[in-house]
Parts: structure tokens; C-alpha cells; sequence
């Protein structure tokens, strides 16, 4: 394989590709690929890959390998405070998305588990917004809630909490959001993300905050004497399902000890322990061992569909319950729902991309959207999609009834969470936090001018130029599931453990044609004849398609990620493409 990096520095010479992005390859010394190779004998495509992640030979077994005792640390760090065991009855006030729904399914399944009454309140997306509200929080109270558990949300709630404690609840706040120095009127305020916490554990999702929390009560219960032969102690670790679904979903990095728990949570999820997820695969279609990319792809978005165009609290009751019937019920039900959104997403999508093309912003290094009616519910999707379409951090704002509810997401080396709770800071903001790749606010209208003014400024400068990290080159002929299979050993994939990206090398188009929804299905085929098939997912109309449209374009160097295709019991390697540019080793004009 070479290493394809040329003397300009630009990755196959492809200084400006069809999607006008610079290739650059992750590894800058190939030297210590080469070294990694012989020291752990191991495959030079795969020690590239393990470099490039900065994964060392003393670190190389603990890495493809993960133990999750190896990895989880103390959770008395996170100062755990709070008598859960002393309260009548408690309540779990969790976000509507696929980081809360986990988040508070995981404390009804434990409370269940030791024989403590336990309730949920999730708000609605439309009338409450985003986090704990004074309305709702008196409502519990008045219901006879002694303890309220907030998940993924609560750490900038300040006049609900007032409210609160007024009302007599004691509230424990479970988020990963980022803190501001002051902190909410709570019991205690369990988040790694505290400007005074030192565990290093900021880049959990709050379904590993979660987690960790229900391993420190567990302890504590455990040392109280609570377990006995009526009561005994539950299994942690047949809730990482739960764990590696947020995980994934909420976009934090795969990295140390979110990798260990979406690893070994995977696996959890493959035993369909969960009666909800077992449901939510049926119903999904998925027939194999789930991954990342199932998790994050395939079953994400049915959770989520709940919060966005129908029930917030579905989500919760799927995952929370025990119930099989209850449970094929309420998949089906998000199933629909989630085609419901795929078609409030696209007439968003279509008049954000009007937008923002009319205004002649691409390529820009940060895109903000806003419409008059726009569906709240799947103003983050979008922002995803313009995301991943443009390289750069997007901001999609619903404006009614004066203000504007957004959502963000971010690429890396962006903290798009620090820029928002910074215009809160600032009196831009209503409300609003996130953290380093994904963000919400909601915003007065008469201040969304203020506003992206405001975020422009303090996101542009930390916006790189636009480039896309290629692992390696190979052949038509290099593409072989020995090869796939070998290079999953890297994931699970996502934020922070980027999937590889390899080029497929001076490659000719046998057929390519428009299928499905605007993806362009291609026939590669290599120097021997052999053949690879591709696709490039939402291609069609865009520059991308049109190249790989047009056979007198001639050989291309195609990059993407290889993955197993499989069809009727059958493996194929199939290339899901993301760029390409001519293989002339010239840039294009």
C-alpha cells in the first residue's frame, strides 16, 4: 500500500478535491507505523490506523482489547452526595433524547432492581423546551416526590431548582453539560464537567455519568446492608446496553473509558437482554450483532423520533420497560414516527440549504440557518446534515411566538457547548448548554442577529481549514474482507476514534446510476478486472454525484470507508463513499 503522500504535502497531490477539501494523511511519520508493525506484528494498514489514533505498542493490547475494570475509575470522584436510599418516593426528570432516554431508563431499571418506587417526568419538546421547569417540578411535588434525579440536563436550570427547593424537593443533578462557576440549588450536582472536578472524566456522555452513579449507590447500599436474600444485589453491567446506546448516540468521544463501555456494551446489547432494544431491533429489521454504527444509525433515530415529532416520554417507557407486548407497541409506534420525521427533516433540510445557498456562504467556516415555522423537533438533525454536507460547525434555529429554539453540532477542535454557554453568559440566550460537538439554546428573536454576530466571532477563529484525514491507499484489489475485518478491531467508531478512510486508487466506474433517495450506487473496478461496489449516500445533485455520474471523468481516486455489506447471508465488501477527485495527481480548478 502506498503511502501516498506527496512532496506538497496533500494526499495523492488532491489539494482540492470535487468537495473542495484538502487530503491530508492522519499519520504524519509513517516510520512509526512501520515500527508498530514489526514490534506487534501486525499488519502495516493496521498499525497506520493504530498510529494515527496515537495508539502506542505499550498501549496497543488495552486498546483493541478493552476491559471495562481496567477502566472505570473511582465514581466517589464525581461526588456522589444524596441519600437516595432514605426518599419515599423519587422521580427521574430526564432529557427527551437518546443520551436522557438511557439515562433515566437506567435509574427506573435499578430502582426497580432494589425495590425502591421510583417515576419519571419528561418534558415536551414543543410547550416546555429543553430541562427541568418550575411547573412541572411543583407538579411532582405535589404528587407526593421526595427526591427528584435529573439526567442530562439540570446544570444551568437555576430558577427551576429555586422552585424546587421551595416546593420542598431535594433534586440531585446527573448531567455532563458544562458548568458555569455558579452551580444550581441542588442536593448535589454530579457532573465532570464542574469547573472545580479534576477526574478527568468530562468526555463522558450522561448515560456514562449515569452509570457511574448507579455504581457508587450500589456500593453505598451494598456497605448499608440494603442487599439480602429478598433484596439481592443487581448486576450492573447488564444495563451497558443502555450505556453504549447513549454513549454512541450523544457523539462524545470513543476514547478511554466511553470506549470500554460502548465496547463491552455492545456486547450486552447483541444478548437482547433489554426487552425495549430487543424490540426497537425487530422493529428496525436488525438481523446481527449491532454496532456503532446500528446504534448510532439504525436505532438512535427511532428513540429520538418520540421526542421529535410525537410523545417525549416514549423513549423512557421503551427502554424502562419489562413488558414484551407493551414494548413491540411502542416500537412500532416510534417506527412510524421516525418515517414521520424523515419527512419534516427533509422540507427543513431543503429550505435551510436554500438559505444558506442563497446567501453564497459555501464553503463558510461556520453555517447558521433560522426559519419562521421550521419543526423544532428535527432542527438538530438538520444541523447534522449540514454538518457532515460542509465540514464546518452548524447552528439550525426554529423561530415562533418571538424565539428561536436551536440545536448545533461541531467538528473537531470546535467546542461549539463552550460558545453557547458563553452567550448565555453574555444575556444573548434564554437558556442553553451543550457540550464540545453538540450544543442547544433558545433565543429571543429580537436577538438572533446579536447572537450570530456573537458566535460567528468566537467560533470562526478556531475553525481549520477544510481537509479530509485519509488512514491509507489501496487497489480495488486491496479492498477484501480480510481487510475490513481486520481494521474493525479499531472500534467502535465515532467522535474521537474516527472510523479509517482509506482511497481506493485510480479506479474506474463500470455503472453508476441514482437509487433510493439521491445516493449514487457505483460498480468500481481495479487494474484486474475486479469489482467493488460503492456508494455515496445523498450524492445525487451535488458535484460528487455528478462526477461519479459521468464515466468520461476517467479513473478517480475515491475516498471512504470500507465496511461488510451483507445480503441474502452473504459478505461483501462495500466502499461508502465520501469524496472524490481525478487521478492525475492535479489539483482540480
Amino acid at each position: 500500500m502506498p503511502d501516498g503522500q506527496s512532496d506538497s504535502g496533500a494526499f495523492l497531490a488532491v489539494a482540492h478535491s470535487v468537495s473542495g477539501k484538502r487530503w491530508r494523511a492522519r499519520l504524519e511519520d509513517e516510520r512509526v507505523a512501520l515500527a508498530l508493525a514489526q514490534q506487534l506484528e501486525i499488519s502495516e494498514i493496521l498499525a497506520r490506523v493504530l498510529a494515527a489514533r496515537g495508539i502506542t505498542a505499550e498501549d496497543a493490547e488495552r486498546f483493541l482489547n478493552p476491559a471495562l475494570r481496567a477502566a472505570l475509575p473511582d465514581p466517589s470522584i464525581l461526588r456522589l452526595a444524596g441519600a437516595i436510599q432514605a426518599a419515599e418516593k423519587i422521580a427521574v426528570f430526564g432529557d427527551y433524547d437518546v443520551d436522557g432516554a438511557p439515562s433515566g431508563a437506567l435509574i427506573l431499571r435499578f430502582l426497580e432492581s432494589v425495590g425502591i418506587p421510583g417515576t419519571y417526568y419528561i418534558p415536551d419538546r414543543g410547550r416546555e423546551g429543553y430541562g427541568p421547569n418550575a411547573p412541572a417540578l411543583r407538579s411532582l411535588a405535589e404528587q407526593g416526590v421526595t427526591l427528584v434525579v435529573t439526567v442530562d440536563c439540570g446544570i444551568s436550570a437555576f430558577e427551576p431548582l429555586d422552585a424546587a427547593a421551595e416546593a420542598g424537593l431535594s433534586v440531585i443533578v446527573v448531567d455532563h453539560h458544562i458548568a458555569e462557576p455558579r452551580l444550581p440549588t441542588a442536593t448535589a450536582v454530579v457532573n465532570p464537567n464542574r469547573l472545580d472536578d479534576d477526574s478527568g472524566l468530562g468526555q463522558l456522555a450522561a448515560v456514562g455519568v449515569t452509570f457511574l452513579l448507579l455504581v457508587a449507590l450500589n456500593r453505598t447500599l451494598r456497605e448499608a446492608g440494603h442487599y439480602d436474600s429478598t433484596c439481592p444485589e443487581p448486576d450492573l453491567l447488564v444495563l451497558l446496553d443502555l450505556v453504549a446506546l447513549g454513549t454512541v448516540c450523544d457523539v462524545v468521544p470513543l476514547t478511554g473509558l466511553n470506549r470500554a463501555l460502548t465496547v463491552q456494551g455492545l456486547k450486552v446489547m447483541a444478548r437482547r437482554g433489554n426487552i425495549g432494544l430487543a424490540a426497537l431491533s425487530d422493529s428496525a429489521g436488525l438481523d446481527q450483532a449491532p454496532t456503532a454504527y446500528h446504534a448510532s444509525y439504525l436505532l438512535g433515530p427511532r428513540v429520538n423520533a418520540g421526542g421529535r415529532v410525537g410523545e417525549s416520554s416514549l423513549g423512557i417507557r421503551l427502554l424502562s420497560t419489562s413488558d414484551r407486548d407493551a414494548a413491540d407497541a411502542i416500537a412500532a409506534h416510534l417506527g412510524e414516527l421516525n418515517k414521520e420525521r424523515q419527512a419534516i427533516e427533509a422540507d427543513v433540510l431543503d429550505a435551510a440549504l436554500a438559505q444558506i445557498e442563497a446567501r453564497g456562504e459555501t464553503p463558510a467556516p461556520v453555517l447558521i440557518a433560522a426559519g419562521m415555522g421550521w419543526h423544532a423537533g428535527v432542527v438538530g438533525i438538520v444541523a447534522s446534515r449540514l454538518k457532515e454536507r460542509y465540514a464546518c460547525p452548524a447552528i439550525v434555529i426554529a423561530v415562533a411566538d418571538g424565539e428561536g429554539r436551536a440545536s448545533c453540532r461541531s467538528i473537531a477542535g470546535v467546542d461549539i457547548g463552550a460558545a453557547v454557554t458563553a452567550a448565555r453568559q453574555a444575556g444573548l440566550l434564554i437558556n442553553g448548554g451543550g457540550h464540545a460537538m453538540a450544543a442547544g439554546f433558545t433565543v429571543a428573536e429580537d436577538q438572533l442577529e446579536a447572537l450570530g454576530a456573537f458566535l460567528l466571532e468566537r467560533l470562526v477563529p478556531s475553525v481549520a481549514a477544510a481537509s479530509l484525514g485519509i488512514d491509507g491507499a489501496l487497489t480495488v484489489e486491496g479492498a477484501t474482507l480480510e481487510l475490513v475485518e481486520e481494521l474493525a478491531q479499531v472500534g467502535p467508531f465515532g467522535s474521537g476514534n474516527a472510523e479509517p478512510r482509506m482511497v481506493i486508487t485510480s479506479a474506474r466506474i463500470v455503472s453508476a446510476k441514482v437509487v433510493g433517495n439521491g445516493h449514487v450506487r457505483c460498480i468500481l473496478a481495479g487494474a484486474t478486472g475486479k469489482r467493488l461496489t460503492a456508494i455515496a449516500f445523498r450524492a445525487a445533485g451535488e458535484e460528487l454525484g455528478h462526477m461519479l455520474l459521468s464515466a468520461s471523468e476517467g479513473p478517480l481516486h475515491i475516498a471512504g470507508n470500507l465496511r461488510i455489506n451483507r445480503w441474502r447471508e452473504r459478505d461483501d465488501v462495500q466502499l461508502i463513499i465520501q469524496d472524490a477527485a481525478p487521478a492525475t495527481g492535479t489539483e482540480r480548478d
